[in-house]
């Protein structure tokens, strides 16, 4: 087994039922490396004061910190300036803050709202929710054969789209969509500078495996979260396209994004603290940045390879097993580390809990995509999600797993 940042990752040396651990569930919470662990705990034991408001030391310590992990992200996904990243608690906590500050003050009744037919939960609900309130309609962009967004045959008044929120990559489908193209395709379709929809990129899965350029994705939002991509958990990146920051409303309302507060009125602080009320999660954010500083020594390009060679492994592997059931594409270049997949006769939960047996840790479940399982008529599927520091031994522990799943339930059926 030959990895070079395997040693990065203390929890990769434990032992899982007796078996070196193999965990391919990246998509759900990725492993955070040493180098970032150290960074939480030294900022808690050496720094750890609350920020913006303070004058001694530790306060000023700990917002320079801050302030710095900032920068880190905005270099990281190539903002045009800092104050175009905002910390909220997660992916989750940005779509919903794009939902009640700009969504509800900008749509109107009648208006559209585009999200993909295999949408996560947090960016379908929020939506459901937005839609309800302000009379607007929610359409859906079909899914092809393949699992890509079917852009060109979604049937909508194109001239009445006021939003699109769909992901980069599909967290079930593991498909890599082309957001360049997508977007070009919907500003032709509208033909309309004056009405032009606002796009939000849901990059969960896609910011901490392959290169992201903002500036070059025509985009106005794009969230995804820390723990995803070696950092830590409770810390997530909405980033918001400097030119529409005027259009956005006040989501959480307290102490840190005010100027002046009277018993009747209050005026704000300007972007981002105007969008960070209350006592960040300061630990998390440096952290986080420390994870992009790691993520880009190695380089996402880097990582994308070694992701798609074992993907391409991966798809190999389980296509050799009889009864393996693959959702979505077969050709490992269109996709990212992650896919779906059932085997026969043995219900996803059952297979999850039998593989880890042999140390083998996979998602069972509909991973908050049920509107999708429910239209292919399945309850629940397996999926493996890989990350740089999986080995092909993990995917071959996962097959010799499958296999032991199938023996177990021969003998039951």
């Amino acid at each position: 087994m030959t990895n070079l940042y395997i040693k990065d990752f203390p929890i990769l040396n434990r032992k899982i039922n007796g078996k070196r651990l193999a965990y391919l569930d990246n998509a759900a919470t990725s492993q955070m490396p040493k180098q970032v662990l150290d960074a939480v705990y030294e900022f808690d034991s050496m720094h750890r004061a609350n920020v913006h408001r303070g004058l001694h030391t530790l306060s000023e310590e700990a917002t320079n910190m801050y302030e710095d992990a900032r920068k880190k992200v905005a270099k990281f996904i190539n903002a045009v300036v800092p104050e175009e990243v905002v910390f909220v608690s997660s992916t989750t906590d940005a779509i919903n803050f794009v939902a009640y500050a700009w969504a509800r003050k900008n749509l109107k009744k009648g208006d559209i709202i585009l999200v993909s037919a295999a949408e996560h939960h947090s960016n379908l609900v929020p939506w459901q929710l937005c839609a309800k309130e302000v009379a607007a309609n929610l359409v859906f962009i079909p899914i092809n054969n393949e699992g890509e967004l079917d852009i060109q045959n979604t049937k909508v008044e194109w001239s009445k789209v006021r939003l699109v929120a769909i992901p980069h990559v599909s967290n079930v489908l593991g498909v890599v969509n082309n957001i360049k193209d997508i977007v070009k395709f919907i500003k032709k379709k509208v033909n309309d500078n004056e009405h032009l929809p606002k796009i939000l990129i849901d990059g969960a899965q896609s910011v901490p495996h392959i290169p992201t350029n903002v500036q070059k994705m025509g985009i106005d939002f794009l969230v995804f979260s820390g723990h995803k991509m070696c950092g830590p958990m409770g810390i997530g990146v909405l980033w918001i396209n400097r030119n529409i920051v005027g259009e956005i409303g006040e989501y959480k309302t307290g102490g840190g994004m005010i100027k002046e507060v009277t018993d009747k009125t209050a005026t704000y602080s300007h972007v981002p603290e105007r969008f960070e009320a209350g006592t960040p999660n300061v630990s998390g954010a440096v952290g986080l940045g420390v994870a992009c500083d790691y993520l880009s020594k190695i380089g996402l390009e880097k990582i994308h390879e070694i992701e798609m060679n074992l993907m391409k492994y991966s798809l190999s592997e389980l296509s050799k097993v009889d009864d393996v059931i693959i959702y979505g594409t077969k050709d490992y270049q269109k996709r990212s580390g992650l896919l779906a997949f059932n085997v026969k006769n043995i219900p996803s939960h059952d297979l999850a809990t039998i593989v880890d047996t042999e140390g083998v840790a996979i998602r069972s479940g509909h991973h908050c995509v049920m509107p999708w399982h429910k239209r292919q008529e399945i309850t629940t599927t397996a999926r493996l999600s890989l990350y740089f520091y999986n080995t092909k031994e993990d995917i071959d522990a996962l097959i010799t797993g499958i296999k032991k799943a199938q023996k177990l339930f021969m003998g039951v059926n």
